[in-house]
Formats: structure tokens, sequence, C-alpha cells
């Protein structure tokens, strides 16, 4: 009986040890899945998370500002730095007109295309957005294009042929893209960047010319019109008798 018992166990032992083997096979001969995104996708990728990475550092220095007023009560009273703190976050959701040291890209057809009969692409959605990533990346803190403010919820697409940056068209050229830097040496690194850009040369593969200014301390940027929807936020409720 306990032969029977062992011839059994042993049985059982082997499957599992077979089971365990061909499982390592497996796992050894099993190719990782391969990138197959294109070069484009990648950049753009790579674009979007340096601003964002950018973006953070921003919201983490002016966070650690708004800490210090909130501590500062000699200074100014709590009432005050809210109004102040409401302020800046008027201006970041772009509420406002901001006025600062920037550079202006014109595009505009060219010209010698025109004259040997080359037909002139609308800007594509494509294009704008890739400008954008790359402004952001070099530092750019507020945009505007065609007299359109860019906030983080803008959108940017094409509908039946026709480019949209949240429902205003985009329907001749030339166009102005203003953009705001923090300071002056932040502007002048943006006009040198712009220079050799990229997105510069895309658009002139669609007969598009980008015209870079030398750097300004009194670039313009409109306060974005249209109306902000925001989504997932409830009102807190606080408990009776406790502090608010």
């Amino acid at each position: 009986m306990d032969k029977q018992k062992n011839k059994i166990s042993l049985f059982f032992i082997a499957i599992i040890i077979g089971f365990m083997i061909t499982i390592q096979f497996l796992t050894v001969k099993t190719p990782a899945k391969r990138d197959t995104r294109d070069i484009w996708q990648l950049r753009e990728a790579i674009l979007q998370e340096k601003a964002l990475q950018s973006k953070l550092l921003q919201e983490i220095r002016s966070n650690e500002e708004k800490l210090a007023a909130y501590d500062s009560k000699k200074k100014q009273s709590k009432e005050a730095a809210l109004r102040n703190t409401l302020d800046e976050l008027k201006i970041e959701a772009g509420l406002t007109d901001v006025t600062g040291p920037g550079i202006i890209l014109k595009i505009e057809p060219v010209n010698e295309e025109i004259q040997l009969g080359e037909p002139v692409k609308a800007v594509s959605p494509d294009l704008l957005k890739r400008l954008i990533n790359e402004l952001n990346m070099y530092e750019a803190k507020y945009v505007s294009i065609d007299g359109q403010r860019i906030i983080n919820t803008t959108v940017i697409r094409d509908i039946n042929t026709e480019t949209k940056i949240d429902g205003h068209s985009i329907k001749s050229l030339p166009i102005e893209v203003k953009v705001v830097a923090d300071n002056m040496r932040t502007a002048q690194k943006l006009y040198n960047q712009m220079q050799v850009s990229k997105s510069v040369e895309e658009f002139f593969i669609d007969n598009l010319r980008v015209t870079v200014s030398a750097p300004t301390n009194d670039v313009i940027i409109p306060a974005y019109e249209n109306q902000i929807h925001i989504r997932n936020m409830e009102i807190v409720k606080t408990e009776k008798g406790g502090s608010s």
C-alpha cells in the first residue's frame, strides 16, 4: 500500500515539475512586444512629457510661494492672500489678458509657390499641435493663435476640412501666433530655438512660411473667450460647528 502511495506521489511531483519547466520555457521564449509607434508619435509623447514636467515644476514653485504668503501674517492678511491667489488662478486659467516678454510668429503662404501655381494648403491641426508642443518644450508660458487663447482644455481639430480652435475657424492667412515667456532671457531662448525649429520646416513642406519676430517686452495675449466647463468637482460640505 505504501509503495502504491509513493508511486502516486512521485507521479504528481513529476507532473508539477514538468508543468513548471514548460512555463519557464515559454516565458523565456516569448518575445517582448515591440513599440510600433512611429517617430512622430514618439516625439510628440516626449514633448508632452517634457511640457508636463515643466508645468509641474512651475506649479510646485507657485504653491511654495503661496504657502509662504499664507504664513506671512505680518505683511498681509489671509483675505488679501486669498484674493491674490484667486487673481493668480484667473491668470493661469487664461481668463485675463496678459502682457509680457515674448515673440510673435507669422504664418503665411510661400509666395514663390503661389506664382508657380502650387496650391496652398490650409494650416492643419497637426502642424499647430506640433508647434504648440515645441513652444511648450522651450518654456512658453502663454500662447494665442489667430487671436484665440490656448489653454489646457483647448481643442484643435479638423471639422469638414476646416481647422478649428475651440470652435474658431482659421479661414484665411496670414495668422499670428503670439507667445509670452517668464522673462526676456526665456523669450530670447524661444527665438533662438524657433530659428532652427523642426515644426517650421514642416510648415514649409505645406507651402507655408513661418516668420519669427525678435523678442519684445510687450507681447499681448488675449483672455480666453469661451466658457470653461468644470467636471468631476463637488462642493465640500462642512460639518455643523466646524470651521470653514
